[in-house]
């Protein structure tokens, strides 16, 4: 009796939380007459017809039809970005600090979201925490978006009594993290973007500007110029091989994709090629040193031992290099070293942030020391991508100019030579 009582009690949280999945409500379309007789219409949320009539009678509308708004070709909705996490974060931990139950806390934020994904994933937390589970545990359960650094950290607010502080950080942490990653994108993303441009229009040139002319020339009866016949013959070669070279580009971004996909060793490689890389490789750099002390400073400020910390911070390292720097200093320092000596074993930092690190040691400020170093080289990104943009701008200018004015030099010279000859 006793076993069968404890396993009722076991399976209780799952028929809860079964059962309040069963009421989630769904969107309804709606048509009726308001008091004055005027045709109204419009759509609510609501677990069942009857009730959406029922609340718009309250309101005063004659309900003339209500149906189930299909979802058979409705929008799939916008993906959920990791700054609606960190926005969600922040919403939640302020309203909680204002004294708003934690339950009602996820129904006015859902009710605020515009992306129908998000809003139903807020409200898959809140049936788990309604069911008796913790924050961290209903948060596990969504690890696309929730990864281990912010679950365990919520674990340990929710243990250590402060879950709003915590929160409040882990916003702020969120917030700083994807902006730094926006810059870096930033900086990835433009001169990508000028090789694009500048490849797409000189293959227009080629495949149709250049051939007009051709048939011009061939009216001449003179010789053209070399420069002239080399671009005539590259406007030839791709007029023959466009197809093939368009299925090469192809085949070689899929197996690119493939490859960083499957095989760790290409990442690792391309981590390495990308820190030695000029210009953008010194982004990368202090990017990933930002990371890694805002990442130590959030982790060491709530409380996590710094041994159990930097295990967070290797997977939050986004680069192999300081991934296994940060795992040779989780072994210095579980052997007893200071952090600041083992950041210098290990020929990767800085020495501004090896030494903020041992003034903090030394001072038992850590994590505001690692906060200011953080601050600072995520200052350094900002201004890094600021002048590679301004840069940029001028180098799109002369590398266009360059192409497109040498492909007309090339059409107008035989041109300008027949009027010379006359």
């Amino acid at each position: 009796m006793a076993q069968q009582a404890a396993i009722k009690r076991k399976a209780a949280p799952a028929k809860r939380k079964a059962a309040v999945k069963e009421i989630q409500p769904s969107a309804y379309k709606w048509e009726g007459k308001d008091r004055k007789g005027t045709k109204v219409s419009g759509e609510m949320q609501s677990t069942n017809p009857a009730l959406v009539k029922a609340q718009l009678r309250k309101q005063g509308v004659l309900v003339t039809k209500v149906n189930k708004k299909s979802t058979l070709f409705a929008s799939r909705g916008k993906k959920i970005k990791p700054l609606d996490v960190a926005f969600f974060t922040r919403q939640l931990a302020t309203m909680m600090k204002s004294g708003v139950p934690i339950i009602q806390a996820f129904d006015i934020i859902a009710e605020g979201t515009a992306n129908p994904n998000f809003q139903k994933l807020i409200l898959e937390i809140k049936t788990d925490v309604a069911a008796g589970n913790t924050l961290a545990d209903s948060l596990r359960q969504h690890p696309k978006y929730f990864d281990d650094l912010f679950c365990n950290l919520v674990e340990s607010g929710e243990q250590s009594g402060r879950l709003e502080s915590l929160l409040d950080r882990i916003a702020t942490y969120k917030e700083k993290t994807e902006a730094l990653k926006a810059k870096i994108k930033k900086a990835m993303t433009y001169p990508i973007a000028v090789v694009v441009v500048a490849i797409v229009v000189t293959a227009i040139l080629l495949l149709k500007v250049v051939p007009q002319f051709k048939e011009v020339f061939a009216n001449f009866g003179a010789e053209l110029p070399a420069f002239t016949l080399m671009v005539i013959g590259l406007s030839e070669w791709l007029q023959s091989w466009w197809f093939i070279i368009l299925i090469g580009f192809i085949i070689i971004g899929y197996a690119y994709t493939q490859a960083h996909l499957r095989s760790k060793k290409f990442r690792d490689a391309q981590d390495r090629i990308l820190l030695k890389a000029p210009i953008v490789g010194d982004i990368i750099y202090k990017a990933a040193v930002a990371r890694y002390a805002r990442t130590l400073s959030t982790t060491f400020a709530a409380g996590v031992p710094l041994v159990d910390a930097l295990d967070s911070v290797a997977g939050a390292a986004g680069n192999v290099v300081f991934y296994n720097a940060v795992m040779q200093i989780k072994e210095d320092v579980s052997a007893g070293s200071q952090l600041n000596f083992s950041m210098r074993t290990t020929n990767v930092f800085p020495s501004l942030a090896i030494q903020m690190a041992g003034i903090g040691e030394e001072s038992g400020n850590l994590d505001g020391m690692l906060d200011k170093v953080a601050d600072y080289y995520e200052a350094e990104v900002d201004n890094a991508v600021d002048n590679l943009t301004t840069l940029m701008e001028p180098m799109i200018m002369v590398v266009l100019g360059i192409l497109v004015g040498g492909l007309i030099i090339a059409m107008y010279l035989p041109i300008f030579q027949l009027g010379a000859v006359v």
